[in-house]
């Protein structure tokens, strides 16, 4: 081998570590700036171990504003931080078409005219269908909060806080002022 193919492969050898460097470092990165989507069936199987709030987006494949949440809402390192340290955030598509077991209870897809609904989406909002739709409950599945619609990072950091603080069992969401 002589030198210039030797200095070829010492500067790809570089080139590759620092690519890979720079690509788990910002792989680790980009992760800590997104909010742990759990499936309801993660976030229960959670729930026993290590009882926390539960913090339900309610959303479906086609809904523009549930997509332009996720992009900009849901991308704010605040709510991210906020919501991944203080509750299982669960994504809940409200068209899927699994049985869930809960509370002793069979959940299941609807099929419509047009769209259907799965069971828990229209038993968790009330009967309200919007999307997106939120719900907040305590770590003993009481709910807390249903709130409709797309928001943007104060608002939803707003609810985060009115359930952090416990604030239900003492006011309503309208009347909370958070403390920080």
């Amino acid at each position: 081998m002589n030198n210039i193919e030797l200095t070829i492969k010492s500067v790809l050898s570089v080139f590759l570590i620092v690519f890979t460097f720079i690509s788990l470092t910002y792989g680790q990165q980009s992760q800590k700036n997104q909010v742990n989507w759990l499936s309801w069936s993660e976030a229960l199987e959670l729930q026993e171990s290590e009882p926390k709030k539960m913090y339900i987006n309610i959303s479906t494949e086609w809904c523009g504003w549930c997509k332009k949440m996720d992009k900009t809402t849901f991308t704010e390192p605040e709510v991210v931080a906020y919501l991944n340290a203080n509750y299982y955030a669960i994504k809940f598509d409200a068209e899927q078409t699994e049985t869930i077991l809960y509370n002793g209870n069979e959940f299941i897809f609807r099929p419509g005219k047009k769209r259907g609904v799965h069971e828990l989406a229209l038993s968790l909002l009330n009967g309200q269908l919007g999307y997106p739709g939120f719900v907040m409950l305590d770590e003993e599945h009481s709910r807390i909060l249903i709130s409709p619609g797309y928001k943007e990072a104060p608002a939803v950091m707003k609810e985060l806080r009115f359930g952090v603080d416990e604030a239900y069992k003492y006011s309503s969401y309208e009347d909370y002022t958070p403390k920080h």
